[in-house]
């Protein structure tokens, strides 16, 4: 099975022609499966297709399946998605055809009719499995994942995490990957003149069978030393990334890379925030204006609704020195929050630096700007590598998704 990040929920697909095993599917997981996801196919010749798009942790394939044999796409899924623990849903006298479906690749099987006892026992089982795995690589080193967001456009926001990023890279010679989520207007590309024709859209289709070369070769390497996941130009993507492909690459990203930098942009979806529950720290950008410190407070209201805790958010007042600027002062008395850190304004050098395609820290150092930006990375690594600790998603897998098997669910259906 993949490897959980923290907050993930369990995403279970039913292959199955009948809506009946849908509902009893539905029901069984409600009543103990914890926070999870169900997702159905009725259509057997579109459940690789789906699956490799989806990355379930389990798959249950119902053994009657019209005119598709049920044995034979347990072995092609086994094959495409080889991550995902396959259990047969047979018929209770039928122990010819689950032994079939075990050597085809399932994990196990669960008899018909279903019951949910028995159902909540294998997928704990299976879980179990998959913990014990994560629980004997837990000394790995895993990264952390820094995202800045904004309010609204034209904040400095992407000025601000490639300078944080090649920051980052420089203090302490880590590595450093830059991801562009901004889906709607890609820009790292251009800030940092590169001229890579491949991007995220280049790894969907792999999610299966991602792993660090195939990531490598995807990315696109910066003279700072920094690697960067671009985003696919506008309007090439012809769907939108879904949260499972979200939490696939930025696990993976966490094993490569000390510090995944994320520039982040509108709107905040589903996909927006897959990226923030992932985040150790989210960096909101706002100006010193009222506009934007309206919009700031209703983003505000959606991460505190979402559940982040205080400390995960960090308030940045970028361009403060702007003559005619709301105060640090007033902004705090405005908001509520306190503002973590300020760069001061320094326009014609941020408009030069994104027209050259060069990082302000690295052609203007002694700015008082890149100064700004390099005390900010700093206060980053001080505060969240401290915090973090490596087997934190060993921890989280260990007791989160067992326990969570037990509590209340979540299902969606499409």
């Amino acid at each position: 099975m993949p490897n959980l990040i923290p907050g993930e929920a369990l995403r279970v697909l039913l292959v199955s022609a009948t809506e009946n095993a849908r509902n009893e599917v539905g029901e069984a997981l409600a009543g103990g499966a914890g926070d999870h996801r169900l997702y159905w196919v009725s259509q057997p010749e579109l459940a690789s297709v789906r699956a490799q798009d989806l990355v379930p942790h389990v798959i249950l394939v119902d053994d009657v399946l019209g005119g598709t044999d049920a044995i034979s796409l347990i072995g092609q899924l086994s094959t495409r998605v080889p991550g995902a623990a396959i259990l047969a849903l047979v018929e209770a006298g039928a122990m010819n055809r689950a032994r079939q479906a075990v050597l085809a690749g399932a994990r196990g099987f669960v008899t018909k009719p279903l019951h949910a006892e028995d159902l909540l026992a294998s997928l704990r089982q299976v879980v179990a499995q998959r913990v014990s795995r994560v629980h004997e690589a837990e000394t790995a080193t895993y990264g952390h994942i820094i995202v800045f967001c904004a309010p609204k456009g034209g904040t400095g926001r992407t000025t601000l995490a490639i300078n944080t990023a090649v920051s980052l890279q420089a203090m302490g010679q880590k590595p450093v990957v830059l991801v562009d989520a901004d889906y709607a207007a890609p820009a790292l590309d251009v800030a940092l003149n590169l001229h890579a024709d491949r991007n995220i859209a280049d790894l969907l289709p792999r999610l299966s069978r991602l792993d660090e070369d195939l990531i490598a070769g995807i990315l696109a390497p910066h003279a700072s030393g920094v690697q960067v996941l671009l985003a696919p130009p506008p309007g090439d993507m012809s769907s939108p990334i879904s949260l499972p492909q979200v939490q696939q690459v930025l696990a993976r990203l966490k094993r490569m890379f000390l510090w995944v930098v994320v520039d982040l942009g509108l709107p905040l979806d589903e996909t927006a925030f897959a990226f923030l529950d992932g985040a150790d720290r989210i960096i909101m950008t706002v100006l010193p204006e009222m506009v934007g410190l309206r919009n700031t407070r209703l983003m505000l209201d959606q991460l505190h609704e979402r559940g982040y805790p205080d400390e995960k958010v960090w308030l940045v007042l970028n361009r403060s020195t702007i003559p005619g600027g709301v105060s640090a002062s007033d902004i705090e008395e405005r908001l509520h929050v306190r503002i973590k850190h300020t760069v001061p304004d320094d326009q014609p050098l941020a408009t030069h630096s994104i027209n050259r395609g060069v990082p302000m820290v690295m052609s203007h150092q002694r700015s008082a700007v890149a100064r700004a930006v390099r005390t900010l990375a700093r206060m980053l690594k001080e505060d969240v590598a401290m915090e973090m600790k490596p087997s934190g998603i060993a921890e989280e897998a260990r007791g989160g998704l067992v326990g969570r098997l037990l509590r209340g669910a979540r299902s969606a259906n499409v």
